[in-house]
């Protein structure tokens, strides 16, 4: 009888719980991805089966793919969902021309570098060879100097940055078409490097490389926009669906008018959030009262201040002098008056700030500035701090109690890893690229890559901030492995916390139910992997508003 009576219970149990799957509302969805493992960013560790869209909006996000009716399923096989990557730092422009120009990021040695550009000068008689991205670090530190081109370069001007964008280097034709000589005074916020004689090398710093710039021809309309093609779609094959857009040396006015101009003739498929240098905050004002920020695609962000240069030009500014050159602490590129007015017409008229501070005592510039601003609160302005690469352990809890968004770059670390040491020693670089210090002291921490000035690929920067392996091989345990994250809280920085950012928390960043189809399918899960790996992750397919931008070839 107890048998029987247990059998009983049983039978009911499956009679009921087949009933409320049954009585569960069916979802209509245009596309449903299943038999995956989905993470939601949106839910602490949480995963699921499967993802469906309607239109540009996700509509399911759950176990049950049954309950989906769907005009098409795709069988994930296993496959990664996670919500579409967000690099919250990137120079978009001139990233896409330097796809299309020379590359000098890998050259190991003087003679490398002056055959690639010589080579280019070759292939592009009388045009300007510009972009490149080298360091001299890995030529054991020297500077180049005009004169190893000057011989084969007599009629092509060259004008090419280091990878930290702080530092450019001229030939002598380049040089006189700037009209920089030995006369010629350094600029305030730069400096023109000059040999024992007084003659400038060709190395420009900072403010110094506006002098070069302006001498530039600007590029076509048509140019610009194959910038910005190829830059897309090398974002869209590493599964991004959005990019911060950080001003650089270019003309403003001509960036925006370039991507206005892609959206208009439905060019545009990755997401596009623009700031412009802080002096044009007025400009920038009036246009959006005039025009508003833009719509869901392309938009008028806010704006940018540089408060200081880079570590790798010697620029970074400091309380206390570098190791490696005592005399030389730094310096501000802008006057602290200057900043105080800026920050304060930009915050007055409701635009938020990304604001450029490298050495510590720039990042404590920045913060007294902030804390003074009238009526300014966290929540609302969304101000940022770019690159934040070394704060002292009291700017970090600082920031964090501020709710100062901290936006890094975590390829620097491995890459200025290999000598940042040497230039600031052993108790400033405690608390260098302080990722995990950052989460410690309850930061908001978002990740993105500084391109060109570093690789575009955020698996590069995940590996970075999960191991810190300096690219030379020399810290196999992670170089200050205190500091490193989990990939679960390198994923967040790629996608939740970017778009808190810019104030897309609720429609972006997570794949929840009603907000944007933007998702990023990767081939592999970046959790279960040898974290020196992550750097191979591939990506099978990048969706935007529910539409497949990007399909990896079979």
């Amino acid at each position: 009888m107890r048998h029987i009576f247990i059998l009983t219970i049983a039978l009911l149990s499956l009679i009921l719980s087949g009933c409320n799957k049954a009585s569960a509302p069916s979802v209509e969805a245009d596309t449903i991805y299943f038999n995956g493992v989905v993470w939601s960013s949106h839910e602490q560790d949480h995963t699921f089966d499967a993802i469906a869209f309607r239109g540009d909006r996700i509509v399911y996000v759950g176990n049950d793919p049954d309950r989906v009716v769907a005009d098409a399923r795709v069988d994930l096989a296993g496959r990664f969902v996670m919500p579409g990557i967000i690099d919250s730092h990137t120079h978009f422009l001139e990233g896409g021309a330097g796809l299309l120009s020379v590359d000098l990021r890998d050259a190991a040695t003087k003679e490398q570098f002056i055959s690639r550009l010589v080579n280019a000068a070759d292939g592009s008689p009388g045009r300007w060879i510009l972009n490149g991205n080298w360091d001299h670090t890995l030529w054991g530190g020297e500077l180049p100097h005009r004169d190893w081109l000057d011989a084969d370069t007599v009629d092509t001007p060259i004008f090419v940055m280091r990878i930290d964008g702080h530092m450019g280097f001229a030939n002598s034709h380049a040089l006189a078409l700037a009209g920089i000589d030995e006369r010629t005074p350094d600029p305030i916020g730069g400096e023109i490097v000059r040999d024992a004689s007084g003659r400038p090398t060709g190395v420009l710093k900072d403010k110094a490389v506006s002098m070069i710039v302006e001498a530039i021809p600007s590029p076509t309309e048509e140019e610009l926009l194959d910038y910005l093609t190829a830059a897309q779609s090398h974002a869209l094959s590493y599964g991004m669906t959005e990019v911060h857009v950080m001003p650089g040396f270019a003309d403003e006015s001509r960036t925006l008018q370039t991507f206005q101009t892609a959206h208009q003739r439905g060019l545009l498929k990755i997401r596009v959030r623009l700031y412009s240098p802080i002096s044009q905050w007025q400009q920038v004002a009036e246009r959006v009262a005039r025009e508003g920020r833009g719509d869901a695609l392309l938009r008028w962000e806010g704006v940018k201040l540089f408060t200081d240069g880079a570590l790798g030009s010697s620029t970074a500014w400091f309380h206390e002098p570098y190791s490696d050159d005592p005399k030389n602490t730094g310096f501000p590129i802008i006057s602290m008056e200057e900043l105080k007015q800026s920050l304060q017409g930009a915050h007055a008229a409701g635009l938020p700030m990304a604001l450029h501070a490298i050495g510590d005592r720039a990042i404590d510039s920045l913060l007294d500035a902030v804390e003074t601003l009238d009526g300014w609160s966290a929540e609302t302005a969304r101000t940022r701090i770019e690159h934040f690469q070394h704060p002292t352990q009291a700017a970090i809890d600082r920031a964090a109690r501020l709710g100062i968004i901290l936006s890094v770059q975590p390829y620097h670390a491995v890459d200025d890893g290999r000598w940042a040491e040497d230039k600031i020693g052993a108790s400033r670089a405690s608390t260098t690229y302080p990722f995990k210090g950052i989460l410690a002291a309850g930061g908001l921490m978002a990740f993105g890559s500084d391109w060109p000035v570093a690789p575009l690929s955020p698996f590069l920067g995940m590996q970075a901030a999960v191991t810190r392996q300096t690219i030379d091989g020399a810290n196999p345990e992670g170089w200050y492995p205190l500091q490193k994250v989990s990939v679960e809280q390198a994923l967040k920085a790629y996608t939740a916390v970017p778009a808190y950012a810019v104030g897309d928390e609720s429609s972006g960043g997570a794949l929840a139910v009603g907000k944007r189809a933007d998702v990023a399918i990767l081939d592999d899960d970046p959790r279960r992997i040898a974290p020196e790996t992550l750097r191979d992750v591939t990506v099978w397919q990048t969706i935007i508003n529910g539409e497949v931008v990007y399909r990896a070839a079979e």
